[in-house]
Order: structure tokens, then sequence, then C-alpha cells
């Protein structure tokens, strides 16, 4: 079930984009400021990022931060592991979605083990909360 409003505890990004996918989008405290541009494999410049790199990017960090929470409790030691995200972007029935792949680079753990991990990661991580059951999402005009 999706956390409502009065569940959040930790922490609020805030970030703006301007001009969508041909503009800028920049965080609240300045970290965060970058050129966004249509791929050029969907007919646009390429010269800035895109959403879909972003998506990858906040994803596979997340992912990589659940993972190093579940191999924590279970005792594993997941030294030089990575998370890579990809995703994608295409046509469905609603108009347009996104499906995303994430490949973990675990040296040295058996097969089984760093699956297991996975899975427990993939139960507990935000994002793939998100993925899997959806966000509470409200909108308003400011």
């Amino acid at each position: 079930m999706p956390i409502q409003h009065s569940d959040v505890l930790f922490y609020t990004g805030v970030a703006t984009a301007e001009s969508g996918r041909e503009g800028r989008v920049s965080s609240d405290d300045g970290k965060l400021d970058v050129t966004v541009s249509q791929p050029k494999e969907l007919g646009g410049t390429g010269r800035g990022t895109n959403p879909e790199q972003l998506f990858a990017a906040t994803y596979s960090a997340c992912f990589h931060a659940s993972l190093a929470i579940v191999a924590d409790e279970e005792k594993v030691d997941i030294t030089g592991s990575s998370v890579t995200a990809r995703v994608s972007i295409g046509k469905n029935n609603d108009g347009f979605g996104i499906i995303a792949d994430l490949t973990a680079s675990l040296p040295g753990l058996e097969p089984a083990v760093a699956q297991r991990l996975l899975d427990k990661a993939h139960a507990i991580c935000p994002y793939s909360n998100m993925t899997r059951n959806g966000i509470e999402v409200s909108l308003k005009v400011g």
C-alpha cells in the first residue's frame, strides 16, 4: 500500500523542471541543476541528460542502499558491489510507460546467496515498492 503524506517521517526532496524534456531540472537546495533533453533516439538533441537516466541513477542508488541494509543484517560482505539500472520508455495502452532492469555485481558471492539478497532488497527498496505498488500522488496548482 502506498504511504500517505501523513506517513512521511524522514525527508522530502524538492526539484523543479522547466520546459519539460528540453529544459532544466534543479533542486531547491541547488545541489542538482542539470540540462535535460530528449535523447537522440527519440528525435531530440541529446545534449543533456533525460528523465530515464535520472530515474536509472536514483533507482540504482536506492536499490544499492537497500542491498547494503540486507547484507548488513545477514552479515554478508558486499564490498566492491554495484547496481546498474536500465530504464526504458515505450508506448502502452494509456500513453507511455517505463520498465526497469536491475543488474547487481556481487563479487565473491555464491549465486544463491546473491539472489536471496537481491530478492530481500527488492522487497524493502522504496523505489521497488513504488514500481510495484504505485505511489500516492497529489496534484495541485501552485
